[in-house]
């Protein structure tokens, strides 16, 4: 569904196993040299679409005072992954021990505020928790790109125009709006914002002022990080009494073609076909449908996913992020 983390912490790490559909790589052989050329054309037409669709010209006069295109965001954009890291690297990388160890003491740290977003909206606190650390860091590599010149540079070089100018709509009423100010609006090289990583529509479907000072500031305040984090999972699916997920064994011999995420069977039937606990004993006697997820291409390991771990995937898409968000849940929790 959405795009926030491209250019983020995970989502770097991520690009190397999965991109979104929106930012699936075409031959960049084939594509035109970059050229700035146009570009004031360009802008002063979007400013009078930009007005027609109600933006104010306060707004467009101060957000655009100083834009230029970046050329190095359409480089990132450009970018084809060298190598594919497997799923072990990957693991090591985003959830590593010094990961584990702070995202204890951020929680511990912010529990009042984390835990006060997940009584509102039924997401227990170690999951706002993972997703915040493996987003940015608990907060600290948030991007340091002008949201609106990234998506200007975006739109204006047209491969996916119509996507980013939307964005670029969209982040222009957020200003309007009173939230941030257009030289506070950072992010990453495609425009998600702050310790949430929310694209501009993102933003504003789901977007909440946990602080109610009449603001949402997913920059600084964390009471809207975590009210908007939660919001999100809470309307996308997250069901509070379930887990995300769990790594299993399976018999050499089951048959590949009844896994994958798009097959779920209660977790009897998978009993039944010999999946068992890692060490060997039964799965839990639990009335629930799940999935069987064979990462490293088929490879191994193996993880018996619910629900939860289908609604991370409408987070990002990546297979290896969804895992890495419940394994870093699940070792803040003590699991």
């Amino acid at each position: 569904m959405n795009y926030r983390t491209i250019g983020t912490v995970a989502s770097i790490i991520g690009m190397l196993v999965t991109v979104s559909p929106a930012f699936a790589q075409t031959n960049t052989d084939e594509l035109p040299a970059f050229t700035t050329e146009g570009f004031d054309a360009w802008l002063a037409d979007f400013k009078k679409d930009a007005a027609s669709k109600g933006i104010s010209q306060s707004t467009l006069d101060v957000a655009f005072a100083n834009t230029q295109p970046i050329p190095k965001v359409i480089e990132y954009d450009r970018s084809q992954p060298e190598f594919k890291l497997t799923f072990e690297q990957y693991l090591q990388r985003v959830v590593p021990q010094s990961r584990i160890n702070e995202g204890r003491r951020k929680y511990a740290e912010n529990r009042a505020i984390i835990d006060a977003a997940a009584k509102k909206y039924g997401i227990p606190g170690h999951y706002l928790t993972a997703f915040w650390g493996i987003e940015t860091g608990f907060g600290r590599h948030t991007g340091g790109y002008s949201v609106v010149d990234s998506l200007a540079t975006l739109a204006f070089e047209g491969r996916r125009a119509k996507y980013f100018r939307t964005e670029l709509i969209n982040a222009l009423k957020i200003i309007d709006a009173g939230h941030i100010a257009p030289e506070k609006m950072e992010g990453s090289w495609a425009g998600a914002m702050g310790q949430a990583q929310f694209m501009p529509s993102t933003f504003l479907n789901y977007a909440r002022d946990g602080n109610e000072d009449g603001k949402i500031d997913l920059w600084g305040a964390k009471e809207d990080v975590f009210a908007s984090a939660a919001n999100y999972l809470s309307t996308v699916g997250w069901k509070a009494d379930e887990r995300w997920g769990r790594k299993v064994s399976i018999p050499s011999d089951l048959d590949k073609s009844v896994t994958g995420r798009e097959i779920r069977k209660p977790i009897s039937e998978w009993q039944k076909l010999g999946v068992r606990m890692p060490d060997g004993s039964s799965l839990p006697a639990a009335d629930m449908e799940a999935s069987i997820v064979i990462v490293n291409d088929g490879v191994g390991p193996a993880y018996m996913v619910y629900n939860n771990f289908h609604t991370i995937m409408h987070w990002n898409r990546s297979t290896y992020f969804a895992i890495a968000v419940g394994t870093l849940a699940d070792a803040i929790a003590g699991r």
